[in-house]
């Protein structure tokens, strides 16, 4: 019996009604790991020895009855984003390459509380910054419904590792769509939540006030309830919201009788797969016939996203990657004349070309003279964005679109232009812009094979409506599986 072919809170109740022990579970998940990982490099560390002996803790703990939660004993891969105190680090970056945190992230913290067990760390997009997880330094992550393809990105690594069942679940980080767009590539499930829902304690920062970590797995039950075990107030990160209700697993109903959906005509123009459109408006009519109330609208200024997104998140990336000096922690150049000269080599060898990119950018729009152009004029797009959705969330529960404009692209193709990479997020980004709810979920496959997801987009702190709808839609839907992850299995 393969294990890891089970959903994170299936394997829960397995472990719990003792069919299976806890190092079961982590050896499973290993074994598999050996059986793909050399096709698709999902993870940048791996940590056996450590994982086996949480397990051992955690199955005491299971057996006395002191952990009694769904997740307990599950093991889970975490984004390399995410502090892990006395587990290496780096972001998938060279300047972090010998970073070992002597803290863990909050979102981590409450996963281990919950008696998860951490496998390794996940390869992402150099400090989130990409779409494709193909500007790690350690090496592109590949898909693993076709090697040729990119997983997404930046949790890439993330998603690649659940679609390829190396592990039942992982946690990733959404900045501009970085949860979604790799969980539609890849045929998996991703939950981006409300802004300030989850604590960004820990998480090493790109934007931050974009930035939102949600859990991959293979369906709805798993994301609502591996939501429940990782959101929390914490009074460590000033972002964090202290919520009344945290019951996300009640929104589990097969039921969407009166739900109002909104299709956004703005989402359905030049640029769009005819597959990928097909796929997500077939969802649309599956809901309907379900007892949704269906409806098309104008949502306006989603032309707008990309820019004001790129400009803001640059700006923010500009500031917060400026403690990577070469200084405190981190790679530092071997031979240099003076501290300023220390700091020049540090970064230029150390940061990557996408992220040397990212901080010219957003210095750029950040300096005298550019800061009122292109800054200030990005903030208040920003704000006519968040305005917008608040109209269209006076009349819809749900909005629904496409995840992404196409299903993966081939290695290599979108590095070449930065500019097309950039444009891959249309979709996603306004989301992020606004600090809305949003998921993805598996609709279908192309004619080539490879998988499709459908966004579904909540108004801010109604998570549970996405989660009903999506759930809902879930169960007209059949699980697909690469030939990958059943080969590995084998």
């Amino acid at each position: 019996m393969d294990l890891m072919q089970f959903t994170a809170v299936e394997l829960g109740k397995m472990i719990k009604n003792k069919e299976v022990t806890v190092k079961d579970c982590v050896l499973a998940a290993f074994s598999q790991i050996e059986a793909v990982e050399g096709q698709i490099h999902s993870f940048v560390t791996l940590d056996k020895e450590g994982a086996l002996k949480r397990a051992e803790e955690v199955q005491a703990k299971i057996d006395s009855g002191e952990l009694a939660g769904p997740l307990a004993g599950v093991p889970v891969a975490i984004k390399d984003n995410m502090c892990t105190k006395g587990m290496l680090t780096t972001c998938s970056s060279k300047i972090l390459s010998n970073f070992v945190p002597p803290y863990t992230a909050e979102a981590v913290l409450n996963l281990e509380k919950a008696g998860a067990v951490i496998i390794g760390k996940t390869n992402m997009d150099e400090f989130a910054m990409g779409s494709t997880s193909e500007t790690s330094a350690y090496g592109a992550t590949k898909n693993p419904w076709n090697p040729d393809h990119v997983p997404g990105g930046s949790s890439g690594g993330s998603c690649s590792s659940v679609a390829a069942e190396e592990v039942s679940y992982a946690l990733g980080s959404d900045t501009g769509g970085s949860i979604r767009q790799p969980s539609s590539f890849c045929g998996v499930t991703g939950l981006k939540p409300t802004y300030g829902t989850v604590s960004r304690y820990g998480l090493i920062a790109y934007g931050s006030s974009l930035d939102q970590i949600g859990p991959v797995a293979k369906d709805v039950t798993d994301c609502a309830t591996i939501l429940e075990a990782i959101a929390s107030y914490d009074p460590k990160d000033s972002t964090s919201v202290q919520r009344d209700d945290y019951d996300f697993t009640a929104a589990l109903v097969d039921d969407v009788k009166g739900l109002r959906i909104g299709i956004s005509k703005d989402y359905f123009g030049e640029g769009l797969d005819e597959d990928v459109k097909n796929a997500v408006l077939s969802a649309a009519k599956a809901l309907e016939a379900k007892g949704a109330i269906v409806e098309e609208f104008d949502l306006s200024l989603v032309e707008y996203a990309i820019p004001a997104y790129y400009v803001i998140a640059s700006a923010e990336a500009s500031s917060n990657l400026a403690r990577f000096d070469g200084v405190k922690y981190g790679y530092r150049t071997e031979s240099y004349e003076g501290l300023h000269n220390m700091y020049k080599k540090s970064r230029s060898e150390g940061f990557g070309p996408e992220v040397k990119r990212r901080i010219m950018l957003g210095s750029f729009v950040l300096s005298s003279g550019y800061y009122d152009a292109y800054y200030l004029k990005a903030l208040r797009t920003k704000a006519l964005i968040k305005q917008a959705f608040d109209r269209a969330f006076e009349k819809y529960d749900v909005i629904l679109g496409p995840a992404a404009p196409t299903t993966a692209p081939k290695l290599g193709e979108s590095l070449s232009d930065p500019i097309k990479m950039y444009l891959g997020d249309i979709y996603t980004i306004s989301v992020n812009l606004a600090g809305l709810p949003g998921l993805s979920v598996p609709c279908g496959l192309d004619r080539k094979g490879l998988p499709i997801g459908v966004q579904m987009i909540g108004d801010c702190f109604k998570e549970k409506n996405i989660i009903r709808a999506a759930y809902a839609f879930e169960k007209t839907q059949t699980y697909h599986r690469p030939a990958m992850a059943e080969k590995g299995a084998e």
